[in-house]
């Protein structure tokens, strides 16, 4: 199974930050025993949502910085909280702002909200590493192009 938890990228500020939504429907795979006749969306699917918009913007940012090609890879969280539970027919918004950025790491603080009520915060730490994949690259490529559809990327 593949867990793309993010339906669309809405804000995308190379260096800066990045907004995107996922739409969480009852007809997720997840829902079936989390938990029946109570459907929560896993916190950890939250963090997932959360690190997969942050990876993406620390890709496209040190590309732009430092000119060179590079995947993210989630190795910690700090501070993280889980506040409010999101359920089936909630929009969850993802938020993410580069707090640093090296050329082998990054660190960014991110916050999943459902309505006006944050459901999730932590700040993430990544590493980078460089590795050629001409499969993987034209995967990403598609899923990309989809995500970012109608945004300017600044």
């Amino acid at each position: 199974m593949r867990f793309y938890l993010m339906d669309r990228i809405t804000e995308f500020n190379i260096g800066k930050s990045a907004q995107g939504i996922k739409n969480v429907t009852l007809s997720e795979d997840f829902f079936t025993d989390h938990f029946p006749r109570h459907p929560i969306m896993p916190g950890v699917l939250i963090l997932e949502a959360l690190a997969q918009l942050s990876g993406l913007l620390l890709e496209k940012s040190v590309e732009s910085e430092f000119k060179i090609s590079i995947k993210a890879f989630l190795t910690m969280m700090e501070k993280t909280k889980f506040r409010h539970v999101v359920e089936p027919g909630d929009v969850l918004v993802l938020k993410t702002e580069i707090q640093s950025l090296h050329e082998d790491s990054g660190k960014v603080k991110v916050k999943a909200l459902a309505g006006n009520r944050v459901s999730a915060e932590s700040d993430m730490i990544f590493v980078f590493r460089s590795f050629h994949d001409p499969a993987l690259e034209e995967k990403r490529k598609k899923i990309e192009e989809f995500w970012l559809k109608g945004i300017q990327k600044a």
